[in-house]
């Protein structure tokens, strides 16, 4: 199952994933949102979206590596697979019909957001 994770980009980017390579994926308080980070597999793949400043999505990841074991603080580790080159700003996205009835727009406060194949696929393409 794909995932979208937002992260302000004033305190970490897509640029920054770049540059470090990989990155924990931590700093989640919200039980919802651990429970997705906790049920992560390696490999899955993700759509990292940069909220408050920009507000659109930026690129994708993939799961390096999950320990799950501190259900509290999950150890999700993330590597960057490729920036868009246009970003898919916000306004796009809820216009989009793939995107209805997403929990990105039921809990938006959610920092992570499972998402579908086809919402994936739109992001990307």
């Amino acid at each position: 199952m794909p995932f979208l994770l937002k992260t302000e980009p004033n305190k970490y980017s897509y640029e920054d994933l770049e540059r470090d390579g990989e990155t924990v994926w931590d700093g989640i308080a919200n039980n919802q949102a651990l429970l997705y980070l906790r049920g992560m597999k390696k490999g899955e793949k993700l759509v990292i979206y940069h909220s408050n400043i920009g507000k659109a999505a930026v690129g994708t990841a993939k799961v390096a590596s999950v320990d799950a074991s501190d259900p509290k603080n999950p150890r999700v580790i993330i590597k960057p697979v490729k920036k868009f080159k246009v970003p898919k700003e916000l306004a796009e996205i809820r216009a989009a019909s793939v995107f209805t009835d997403s929990i990105m727009f039921r809990q938006f406060r959610l920092s992570v957001v499972p998402i579908t194949d086809d919402q994936y696929d739109w992001l990307v393409g």
